[in-house]
């Protein structure tokens, strides 16, 4: 069948490819690229010259942004620091809190699930004599108050717990992580990457003492980013690691990204008065998607719980199916699956494994991240399309078959060749 008569078949209101993958990266909010070009040609200027008007412009642009960043967070200005996105917030973050307090201590605590800019960061560190632990999670994709508790130690400088998570949506206690380290004395970082402009984010009632943001998440530009840095109760200070010109109060050096930084603020004026009710139609369009599904196929299962996550999560374990398959048999839906997630290699993902789920199941596990621009009816579309496609895949299953027959998979014993 040619893509033509494809797309005549189509329902009203879909076109194809349908995106659905807004937690790798969010397509660019026409608002936000409206408030960014002016500042690639007629104001042009460096926000650090201060001689001219052009140097002026781009500095009075930065500071608006910082002032819309911080707003939709409970900040104050003062505490935004620009960065050229997430990865380098975290690296800023947790080297920079290392390296600050190495007289105090040298214990940092993560968990298991985090993104690889901080477990990746953490194990560099690990190399240069800090110690870290990593939490584990239960089923639901939460880590146990209970286990951060034992884990701080005298020697514990750092606690960072991500917000939500980027595989399945599962939003951490914060707050409550928050209250415990200002009890104990310890600094709280949190990679809010996902969480900030999705689900409300208030860095003061949160107790939050530094988080990661970028623009891409939130329907901005790539390579831009901040980090907030909490000037009091306590004032956290962090080490730089990149010298120069002394910029962004000496913990960033380096030009500004002025156009970047003028589309991270607009994005977050817009979350900012968007949120509610953007949240509840993703949430909506998610329940929906989850409701199809299930009453169509058997053997389905929500990865990470269900009460905890972002409006617009959805994964899902599609089991005696290959994800890799069933990828192939929706490729005008772009969707991310539960491997390779991070390498050309087909390795089940760690976050899902971290749940004690099996490769088997982790493997045939999807995610849908919906978002700002996708519509009812292509969730409707992307639900029949699954349905067909698994269905299809399961007939050509002779361990779907086996199992529809009663049969304990887990008590067959495979005859090797």
């Amino acid at each position: 069948m040619s893509t033509v008569e494809i797309t005549q078949n189509l329902p009203l209101g879909v076109t194809l490819p349908i995106y659905m993958d807004n937690h790798a990266t969010s397509p660019m909010d026409p608002r936000v690229l409206e408030a960014m070009l002016p500042y690639f040609t007629t104001k042009f200027g460096n926000a650090a010259s201060r001689n001219h008007s052009f140097g002026w412009d781009a500095e009075q642009a930065v500071e608006t942004a910082r002032e819309q960043i911080a707003s939709l967070i409970g900040a104050t200005p003062k505490e935004i620091i620009f960065t050229s996105g997430a990865t380098e917030s975290n690296n800023l973050a947790i080297k920079g809190i290392a390296e600050m307090y190495r007289e105090r201590g040298n214990h940092i605590i993560t968990q298991v699930t985090e993104h690889k800019a901080v477990l990746d960061t953490c194990k560099r560190l690990e190399k240069y004599g800090y110690r870290v632990t990593y939490l584990p999670v239960k089923a639901d994709g939460l880590i146990d108050i209970e286990d951060l508790k034992r884990a701080i130690d005298d020697k514990t400088i750092l606690v960072s717990i991500m917000a939500a998570n980027n595989e399945i949506g599962v939003i951490q206690p914060i707050a409550e992580i928050g209250k415990l380290c200002h009890e104990k004395g310890v600094i709280f970082h949190t990679d809010g990457v996902q969480a900030v402009g999705k689900i409300p984010i208030d860095v003061q009632a949160m107790n939050i003492d530094v988080m990661s943001i970028t623009a891409h998440k939130l329907y901005g530009p790539k390579g831009v980013g901040a980090l907030y840095v909490r000037r009091r109760n306590p004032r956290v200070q962090i080490a730089a690691q990149i010298d120069g010109g002394g910029h962004e109060r000496g913990m960033r050096s380096g030009t500004l990204n002025v156009p970047g930084i003028v589309g991270l603020g607009q994005a977050c004026a817009i979350a900012q008065a968007e949120m509610p009710a953007e949240a509840a139609r993703l949430q909506s369009m998610r329940d929906s998607l989850r409701a199809k599904l299930e009453a169509a196929l058997d053997y389905v299962e929500v990865n990470g719980s269900w009460e905890h996550r972002l409006p617009g999560n959805l994964n899902m374990s599609f089991v005696y199916v290959e994800g890799e398959s069933l990828l192939m048999g929706i490729n005008d839906v772009a969707v991310s699956s539960g491997s390779a997630c991070t390498s050309a290699t087909l390795e089940p993902s760690y976050v899902l494994k971290a749940l004690g789920l099996g490769d088997d199941v982790a493997h045939s596990s999807i995610r849908f991240g919906l978002g700002r621009f996708n519509t009812q009816a292509e969730c409707d579309y992307v639900a029949d399309k699954i349905i067909g496609i698994v269905k299809h895949l399961r007939e050509l299953s002779p361990l779907y078959e086996m199992v529809k027959e009663g049969i304990d998979l887990s008590k067959i014993e495979w005859a090797a060749h």
